[in-house]
């Protein structure tokens, strides 16, 4: 499942192998040369290189200025991609007749960019412009420009290098084998990765190749465990790839090619490679299913990332009506649980090459992907972008010098805390052939930073655990950040919080009163601690009352706040649920100030929320309202912090 790291040469042998045999008659005079360039041109053909290579070796002995030999033996060392003798022959040929073939700087300077010559490729593709022929494609005109644009991206990158220090994950996590596509959870303890488990034979050649999930552990002394091959019913005898595990480690999103997993299992597929999901319930995962159309259609997916939120998957299709070979696209979920149409992300990002390994950090708003399409150092290079408040992403960033470098640069993810990026390479000191490395990446192409909230849904009553429906809130933009489920064993849930906002946190669950709670989470709290929040539903009974808390108004007055939406239209939700239902809306103030007053503000306040129940389609015979002003304290009236208690707004089931 994984991408190749197939060097792939943008518009390689452009005008066809041995272009320049359309260049009649042939330069030589010699008999034996011609005859030795026609046999290796058959043994191109064929795939028999070898051969190729020693009747050209015979040509260019009979005839040393056989500058179509030279051209050739260039074509034959980049099908095998082999670069550096690529140049070499290129060279040859430029200086026995620089005007022969100018088409042929165009892949001299792409050979020289795939070993980092940026100055040599440079020189190169403004050959190339300079000489270009009457009627050559446009395409290969805007290669050789953004090539050129590319080059001074890359020299001046290498000149101001970013901080990059790379370090091994150790024998804990990387082996022998090939180690790629990382994933972590938002508490930074659990480590999901692919694992290319290779078998050769006597002669070392590879005859069978597995591609399985492993998981690590970190332990309290902050070591990685040995990982472990995460078993069925998610790996089986086929490869799977291209994991993506949501922020508690709960989800698990996947690519497969296989229509039959090898254990008797159907996995109908919808083209040549499906997105798949698992979900693992009291500790084990479940069967994984196709996610389906829209995500999956006839065409090639893979690569999914699943936000944060809970309800949008990223993920890499070459479907049509994209911008390039592979482009990177987007998926909601509805209120129903199902996938909305997909939308690619525009071609601001989507290029007409390559886009690939998406991941949306946790903060829900910065995205990382690999492209051989925008500029870079050459190659597939890592870039960032950020979205704003009103969802619109902003220009991609080149992750820069050494992150990215001549070669090719792929799957890359980074931590909750923001901190650490996570990503696979084949450098020296490697155990394997891919090991997976981690590094402090720089502040300005970091996430926001993200902490995690974890707690416990529960019957109020009876202490037992609930699987409950929940969303958690911008209070400053109303926008839902996060809608999940929590655990149906154990109740238990853990989500990602971008620091310095204000949340609202809602809970549902059918035969209990909905639960709301708002906090602050500051940019000072501890990304490595969570945040605990336990959510007590109580059963639903007549007289049993909510506290509306996330109903804010401003001092002294009645008028509801933009805030106060999000929670309101929850109880709107719950009321039509429940269309028997009535109840009272009661204000209440705390005890200082004039206890008349307090009395008209309590009730001129429960007086906006009953308006705005009724504006938004509750009948109006269903409710009531009262205010209380200071009569019914629930704490008492000693502290800023208990008043701020009492001053509140209460929903009560009066009827069902």
């Amino acid at each position: 499942m994984k991408l190749m790291k197939n060097i792939f040469l943008v518009l390689i042998l452009a005008f066809g192998v041995n272009a320049c045999k359309a260049q009649t008659p042939l330069s030589t005079k010699s008999k034996k040369a011609s005859k030795a360039y026609d046999m290796a041109i058959q043994y191109m053909q064929t795939y028999q290189y070898d051969k190729a290579q020693a009747e050209l070796d015979k040509a260019k002995k009979e005839d040393p200025n056989f500058i179509e030999a030279y051209m050739l033996n260039a074509e034959l060392h980049l099908e095998q991609r082999q670069w550096e003798p690529a140049i070499t022959q290129y060279k040859a040929a430029f200086a026995i007749n620089p005007n022969f073939f100018p088409a042929s700087y165009f892949d001299c300077a792409n050979a020289e960019m795939k070993l980092g010559r940026y100055e040599d490729a440079k020189k190169d593709y403004q050959t190339f412009l300079d000489k270009k022929r009457s009627g050559t494609p446009q395409k290969y005109i805007d290669h050789a420009e953004n090539g050129i644009a590319s080059c001074e991206f890359a020299i001046k990158a290498m000149a101001n290098p970013v901080p990059f220090k790379p370090v091994n994950m150790g024998n804990g996590v990387n082996s022998p084998d090939c180690e790629y596509f990382p994933n972590v959870t938002a508490d930074d303890n659990t480590f999901l990765f692919t694992r290319n488990q290779q078998t050769k034979n006597e002669q070392g050649v590879v005859v069978r190749s597995q591609e399985d999930f492993f998981v690590s552990y970190r332990s309290e002394k902050g070591e990685w465990s040995t990982a472990t091959n995460i078993g069925p019913p998610i790996n089986t005898m086929g490869n799977e790839g291209a994991p993506s595990l949501s922020a508690d480690g709960r989800y698990l999103y996947y690519a497969a090619c296989e229509e039959v997993d090898g254990y008797g299992r159907g996995r109908q597929g919808f083209g040549s490679c499906d997105i798949f999901f698992t979900q693992k319930v009291n500790g084990q995962w479940t069967i994984p299913q196709n996610v389906g159309a829209p995500v999956n259609t006839s065409a090639w997916e893979t690569q999914p990332s699943f936000s944060s939120d809970g309800r949008t998957l990223y993920y890499i299709s070459n479907r049509r009506d994209g911008y390039g070979s592979s482009d990177i696209w987007m998926c909601v979920l509805d209120e129903n649980g199902k996938w909305g149409k997909p939308v690619n992300l525009g071609e601001h990002i989507n290029t007409p090459g390559k886009e690939e390994a998406v991941f949306i950090h946790p903060d829900n708003q910065t995205l990382y992907f690999a492209s051989d399409g925008h500029i870079g150092m050459g190659g597939l290079d890592l870039y960032m972008c950020r979205r704003d408040s009103l969802g619109n992403w902003g220009k991609p960033v080149n992750l820069g010098y050494p992150i990215n470098t001549y070669g090719e640069e792929s799957g890359l993810i980074v931590n909750g805390k923001g901190n650490l990026a996570y990503f696979s390479s084949t450098r020296e000191g490697s155990i394997g052939c891919d090991d997976i490395y981690m590094f402090e990446i720089p502040q300005s192409l970091a996430p926001v930073p993200v902490t995690y909230m974890k707690g416990k849904v529960y019957d109020k009553k009876t202490n037992k655990p609930l699987s409950a429906s929940f969303e958690l809130i911008d209070l400053s933009t109303g926008k839902t950040i996060i809608s999940s489920i929590s655990d149906p064993v154990t109740g238990e849930f853990l989500v990602c919080i971008p620091q310095n906002k204000n949340y609202a946190l809602n809970a549902s669950k059918n035969g209990y009163l909905f639960f709301s709670e708002s906090f602050l989470m500051t940019a000072s709290a501890d990304p490595g601690k969570p945040y605990r929040m336990d959510v007590p539903l109580t059963p639903i009974a007549i007289g049993e009352p909510i506290v509306l808390k996330n109903v804010y108004f401003d001092t002294d007055k009645h008028d509801l706040k933009p805030e106060s939406k999000a929670e309101l239209d929850k109880l709107v939700a719950f009321l039509k649920a429940n269309p028997t239902y009535k109840g009272e809306i009661g204000g209440h103030t705390d005890n200082v100030g004039d206890k008349k007053y307090n009395q008209g503000l309590s009730e001129r306040r429960a007086k906006s929320v009953y308006d705005y129940l009724v504006k938004n389609g509750i009948e109006a015979a269903r409710l009531t309202y009262k205010g209380y002003g200071d009569v019914k304290p629930i704490a008492p009236n000693d502290t800023p912090e208990n008043r701020q208690l009492n001053r509140r707004t209460e929903f009560k089931i009066t009827g069902m």
